[in-house]
């Protein structure tokens, strides 16, 4: 009886301590509330901005007036064109997050078109609380769920290859304190280029589903007025270079390593 006892006690005080325990804090407050996000963005005013210190060109930090649901945003002006060898664009960058909500991929943060000191820009919300991918190899940092950080590392390579990101520095992969995947910075993406950056091995079935079913009329309509020449085609091109690659991969290995569960 007495052991029972001590048992209880030591469930209920490990019950209490867990309760206790906050759980890590999630950056990506846009989830569920992207119209709402995409609305401030197209309309709060930008007080004051910043240089940023890390990033290719035309990237400042623009900081909110008070009281939204958002402090700062990440403001792009570069101009579609050549820089440096590489082709960039602002509208790269509201691309991207358009495509991650069609694959309800939920990495990449809300990102408009507005105009900015007479100029049109993107703005991004910018994401509190992260850790670039750079600085935790670096400490060797890992989370203890090991499967949900390789799942999502699956999935950023995947996006990266669809888009045709040939700049996806560890600079530009985030995470935030509960180890969401935060994807920024896509100007050099979009391009005509068959070139597959990644060497994606396996991917979640549901997420593989959702990549295969993209069609042109979609992408047209969602992505096209942002990009130049034939980059919607060359999304597919890619998209259909990854579905052939899984499935010769998954014929070759076995399909249960392949499109994961």
């Amino acid at each position: 009886m007495r052991r029972v006892f001590w048992l209880a006690l030591l469930v209920a005080g490990g019950l209490s301590a867990a309760a206790q325990t906050p759980a890590p804090s999630d950056s990506r407050i846009w989830v569920g509330r992207y119209a709402e996000f995409e609305e401030f963005l197209r309309t709060a005013e930008i007080e004051r901005t910043t240089t940023v210190s890390v990033g290719v060109l035309g990237i400042r930090r623009g900081f909110f007036t008070p009281g939204g649901p958002a402090a700062s945003g990440a403001i792009r002006s570069i101009r579609p064109g050549k820089y440096d060898g590489f082709w960039e664009s602002y509208k790269s960058e509201i691309a991207a997050y358009k495509l991650d909500r069609l694959l309800e991929l939920d990495m990449v943060p809300p990102t408009v078109e507005r105009r900015h000191n007479g100029e049109v820009v993107s703005v991004q919300l910018w994401g509190e609380n992260t850790t670039m991918l750079k600085t935790v190899n670096e400490k060797k940092l890992r989370p203890t769920d090991l499967d949900a950080y390789s799942f999502q590392l699956r999935r950023q390579k995947v996006f990266h290859n669809l888009v045709g990101n040939l700049d996806p520095n560890q600079g530009n992969i985030m995470f935030d304190p509960a180890w969401n995947v935060i994807l920024v910075d896509f100007s050099r993406a979009f391009t005509n280029t068959r070139q597959l950056v990644f060497d994606a091995t396996s991917i979640d079935q549901p997420f593989f589903d959702r990549v295969k079913a993209l069609d042109r009329d979609t992408l047209r309509r969602e992505i096209g007025s942002y990009l130049e020449g034939g980059a919607v085609d060359a999304v597919l091109t890619r998209r259909n270079d990854l579905v052939k690659a899984f499935e010769k991969r998954a014929k070759e290995k076995g399909a249960s390593l392949v499109f994961l569960r």
